[in-house]
């Protein structure tokens, strides 16, 4: 019903600003290049000598269609790698590209019509809802916000997307504490759908769920992806699912990528110390199997360090 909705020039009404599908893309989706996020230490009130660097020069490219990982331990800068790319926090150095357009020279209004195609999904699907507003509100919102359609339009939208992500449109009208965790990450997906965007941060969506929300909702992803020719940024500490649902992996320390490489080549032939260390936690399913966890000494690693190719399309910091 929506597709034949159209807005000033004959775009589609809740569709994106590009035609995307179907292009041969010139450039990659996203084209992030020495990207650095510094925090003052303690704030205003509590200023000390120094800055937090949380990220440190962080570069990588995530190609239309895929789904690219970035793992690490907590505080490794996987967030607010996310967060930079859209602009959620500023950042200190560098620059981000999106569809070969530099994100952080956009104006206030070119800035605004980009998060039509850049979305997130956030790791609590519950502090991430208004407590107050109709989960069918919580969805409709965007729309609202943007300025699209009338509201028998948007109604309509939103009864699209509660069946598109799984759920049933009656539940509109409920608050996001009358539903699970699991429908709550749900009704996430369905709002940062809304505006049908190319690409999406997928920032710890399943961290919050137990194992067999987490199974559902993963295979959700996966199915809108084919559907919906998503582009995905999958920020997990999960191994295991990055296995299974990300292209190609990048593993962060300090705020550093120290390791790059496509999931099946990092998986079966990891090469830096850190990237061995966090394989060997992952349990075994197989109790004939026993893993011997090996441990990374901080000590010995180094920020100066520089990516370089170890294998074909594998680079590691070393």
């Amino acid at each position: 019903m929506t597709g034949d909705l159209r807005e000033k020039g004959d775009r589609p009404l809740f569709g994106s600003d590009s035609s995307r599908k179907g292009a041969c893309p010139l450039f990659p989706l996203i084209d992030v290049r020495d990207l650095v996020k510094t925090y003052a230490r303690g704030g205003r009130l509590l200023r000390r000598s120094g800055d937090v660097l949380a990220v440190d020069r962080v570069s990588f490219a995530i190609e239309e269609g895929e789904t690219f990982g970035l793992v690490g331990e907590s505080g490794s800068g996987k967030s607010t790698t996310g967060r930079c790319i859209l602009r959620l926090v500023e950042p200190t150095h560098g620059e981000i590209r999106f569809r070969g357009e530099n994100v952080l020279a956009f104006s206030r209004e070119r800035l605004r019509r980009a998060r039509r195609e850049m979305q997130m999904i956030f790791p609590d699907p519950y502090s991430s809802l208004n407590p107050r507003m109709r989960v069918g509100t919580i969805v409709e919102e965007p729309l609202v916000i943007h300025g699209l359609g009338t509201r028998p339009e948007r109604q309509a939208r939103v009864a699209e997307l509660f069946q598109l992500v799984g759920l049933a449109s009656s539940m509109s009208r409920r608050y996001p504490h009358e539903l699970s965790g699991g429908q709550c990450q749900r009704i996430g997906l369905a709002r940062a759908l809304a505006l049908n965007p190319s690409f999406i941060v997928c920032d710890e969506p399943i961290s919050a769920l137990d194992l067999p929300l987490q199974t559902q909702v993963v295979e959700l992803l996966l199915d809108l992806q084919q559907r919906l020719g998503l582009t995905y940024l999958f920020i997990a500490h999960d191994l295991r699912l990055v296995e299974r649902v990300c292209t190609r992996v990048a593993v962060m320390y300090r705020g550093r990528i120290v390791e790059l490489a496509s999931a099946s080549r990092l998986f079966e032939a990891p090469h830096h110390p850190y990237t061995r260390a966090l394989l060997s936690a992952v349990p075994v399913p197989d109790p004939e199997r026993r893993t011997t966890g090996l441990t990374f000494d901080p000590s010995t690693f180094n920020p100066s360090a520089e990516l370089c190719e170890v294998a074909p399309e594998h680079w590691a910091a070393v």
